[in-house]
């Protein structure tokens, strides 16, 4: 069986139709470690992206034709906060990575690391308290 990519765990997770259902789907995809790369990301307040402000401009992919996937690409967030490996790297520089890693992904897994970067949640009812309580020590206090 394939992993699923972000994107499917999180339209998943918005299908639920109760939190003890929510709590099933995160609990589900435990190892699934771009998934919870993506949660601390958007809920931990100690990471801080080092990115402007909004939308960059990029061109989303096609669906059918993506070249990579956030399954692979999401060990390149480091790039991208602060006091991370990218953190000495000139700022458009780091903004052109942000942007072809974002072009080369699915166009709703783009979307979901967008709602990241600006720390908001990519899915309705998926909260900072419910991924604490799902996931205890994931995101720094």
């Amino acid at each position: 069986m394939r992993a699923r990519e972000v994107y499917e765990i999180f339209e998943e997770f918005s299908k639920a139709k109760n939190k003890a259902e929510r709590l099933q789907v995160l609990e589900q995809y435990k190892s699934a470690i771009p998934f919870k790369d993506v949660l601390r990301g958007t809920f931990d307040d100690m990471l801080v992206f080092k990115l402007p402000a909004g939308t960059p401009p990029y061109t989303p992919n096609k669906p059918q034709s993506a070249p990579s996937s956030l399954l692979r690409r999401h060990k390149e967030f480091g790039l991208f906060v602060e006091n991370g490996p990218g953190a000495t790297m000139p700022a458009f520089r780091r903004e052109l990575k942000f942007i072809q890693m974002l072009e080369s992904i699915h166009p709703k897994d783009a979307e979901i690391v967008l709602a990241m970067v600006s720390k908001t949640s990519p899915v309705k009812f998926l909260t900072k308290k419910l991924v604490e309580e799902a996931y205890p020590g994931l995101i720094r206090k």
